[in-house]
């Protein structure tokens, strides 16, 4: 009887331990968003009532399109950073650094380095033994989710900032704007074009500072011996 709490904990904390860089980093996506809800909030309220009108709940804040816009805007700049780099780093390299590849490697590799096909092991996924299309999609899955998340949440940026630039428009007794207008907007594109260069600009800066900064016990960096020159070793 006391045995069953104990092995119950214990499965809990080995959980908590094997999914714990998941699990923070999702728990401090949900604290910020909550934050920003709350500052945006805030903010929208002020503008409202700088412009002589009334502040709005809460509640009616975080399904406007004012909020929606503000949260798309950060997520499809990181899915897209997420989506070039796992791409890219298929076919280009940095010398010395783990984020790259082992210069021989560029490219797709062989079935037999990938473990595919009949290299595949026992603990393979089921779609790593199997050929054809199914193959061929799982082998390329992580771009083309991260690619489609891109798409899906640029797609709603796209609409969420078409709605709240009109709502703005008529509180200013402007015309409003169709879709295919707004996409080639100033607003549009300086909202956009601020997170992919802040985004790239940090993929950039990881993969080049890499070669010549350690961080022990991180496999986002070489151990701290390696030369500079060594590729594609992770700490």
């Amino acid at each position: 009887m006391t045995a069953r709490p104990s092995a119950s904990r214990g499965t809990f904390l080995r959980t908590l331990q094997q999914n714990g860089l998941t699990l923070v980093f999702g728990g401090a996506f949900l604290i910020t968003l909550v934050g920003q809800a709350f500052a945006g909030h805030a903010k929208f309220n002020s503008e409202l009532t700088a412009e002589h009108l009334h502040p709005i709940g809460f509640g009616q804040y975080i399904a406007s399109s004012r909020f929606a816009v503000d949260v798309t805007e950060n997520w499809q700049s990181e899915y897209l950073q997420f989506f070039l780099f796992i791409f890219l780093t298929v076919w280009l390299l940095q010398l010395g650094s783990p984020e790259s590849k082992q210069l021989h490697k560029a490219g797709t590799e062989s079935d037999r380095e990938q473990r595919m096909g009949a290299f595949a092991r026992p603990d393979s996924p089921r779609s790593a033994f199997t050929g054809g299309l199914r193959q061929l999609l799982y082998s390329r899955s992580l771009g083309l989710v991260m690619g489609t998340i891109f798409l899906g949440s640029w797609a709603a940026q796209s609409i969420t900032g078409l709605v709240a630039y009109n709502e703005e428009q008529l509180r200013g007794l402007q015309a409003p704007m169709s879709w295919g207008q707004y996409v080639l907007s100033a607003d549009f594109w300086d909202r956009t074009l601020q997170n992919w260069q802040s985004e790239l600009l940090a993929v950039a800066s990881m993969v080049i500072l890499s070669v010549y900064l350690r961080q022990r016990g991180s496999p986002e960096s070489k151990p701290v011996g390696s030369s500079h020159d060594a590729t594609g070793v992770e700490g």
